[in-house]
C-alpha cells in the first residue's frame, strides 16, 4: 500500500501500525514530500523496526498525484502484483482493507467507496459532503463513466491495470488524479469494481483540501469532458462523411 505523505507526523505511526496489524502481509511504501514536522524521520523508524515498510523521501511538495505515480512506479519495479494507495490521516480505514482485495480477485481496480449501497461518510459538513457527492456527479455525467466514487483515494490496482493505464502519459498531480486514474481504466476496459466503506473525517492534522484545489479539479474534468465530447463529435462527423 503507497501511503503519501505530507506534514502527518501525528498520523504516521498509528496508521501504520494498525495497517500492518489489519493485513500482517501488505507491505507499505510511505512516500513523504519532505515534511517539515519530522514526518519522514518517523516512516524511517519505522521502516528500521518493520521490513514491511519502506519509505519514499522526495525533496518537493509536487501534489498527492505525483507522490503516488512515484510510489507505484517504484512497487512495479520492485515486482509488486498487487498496489494499492491510501491516506495517512486515518479517513481510510486499514481494517476494511479486506473487503477491496476480496473484490480484486473479479476486477483490475477496486475502489473503496462512499457512495455505493452500505458506504457512508462520518463527521463531514452537509456543505462538504454535498459538494463531494455533487462533484461525482459531474464527474459521471461529464465523462461517461459508471464510477460513483471516482474521487476516492482508498483503491488497489492490479499490476496489469497500471501496465495498461500507462503511469507515464498521466501528467495530473494533484487530487483530480484520482478521477483522471479512474477515467483512464474505465476507457481502457478495464473492470472497475466499487466496495462499500465507511469514510472518517480526520482527527488530527489539517486537511490539505482547499478551495483552489477543487476548483482546478473542477476546471480539468471539464476540458476533459469537453474533449471527449469534441472527439466523439468528430468521429460521428466522420462516419456520415464515409457514408
Amino acid at each position: 500500500m503507497v501511503i503519501p505523505t505530507y506534514n502527518e507526523a501525528d498520523n504516521l505511526e498509528w496508521i501504520v501500525g494498525r495497517l500492518r496489524s489489519a493485513q500482517p502481509q501488505v507491505d507499505v511504501l510511505v512516500v513523504d514530500d519532505g515534511s517539515p514536522d519530522g514526518t519522514g524521520e518517523i516512516a524511517d523508524r519505522l521502516a528500521a523496526e518493520d521490513p514491511g515498510v519502506k519509505v519514499l523521501h522526495r525533496t518537493e511538495k509536487a501534489g498527492l498525484g505525483a507522490a503516488y505515480l512515484a510510489g507505484f512506479r517504484l512497487a512495479l519495479d520492485a515486482g509488486y502484483d498487487v498496489i494499492g494507495e491510501m491516506d495517512a490521516d486515518g479517513s481510510h480505514q486499514p481494517e476494511q482493507l479486506g473487503r477491496l482485495l476480496d473484490a480484486l480477485g473479479s476486477a483490475d481496480l477496486v475502489i473503496g467507496s462512499r457512495y455505493v449501497p452500505g458506504g457512508s461518510v462520518v463527521n463531514w459538513p452537509r456543505r462538504r459532503l454535498v459538494l463531494s457527492r455533487g462533484g461525482n456527479l459531474y464527474v459521471r455525467l461529464l465523462l461517461g463513466i459508471h464510477v460513483r466514487d471516482a474521487t476516492a483515494g482508498f483503491r488497489v490496482f492490479r499490476r496489469t491495470a497500471l501496465e495498461t493505464i500507462d503511469l507515464d502519459q498521466v501528467r495530473s498531480t494533484g487530487y483530480v488524479f484520482q478521477t483522471d486514474l479512474a477515467y483512464r481504466a474505465v476507457s481502457h476496459g478495464l473492470r472497475v469494481a466499487e466496495v462499500p466503506i465507511e469514510f472518517i473525517e480526520r482527527v488530527r492534522g489539517d486537511s490539505k483540501m482547499s478551495p483552489d484545489v477543487a476548483k482546478e479539479s473542477l476546471r480539468l474534468i471539464t476540458v476533459w469532458g469537453l474533449q471527449q465530447r469534441r472527439a466523439q463529435m468528430r468521429d460521428a462527423f466522420g462516419r456520415r462523411s464515409s457514408v
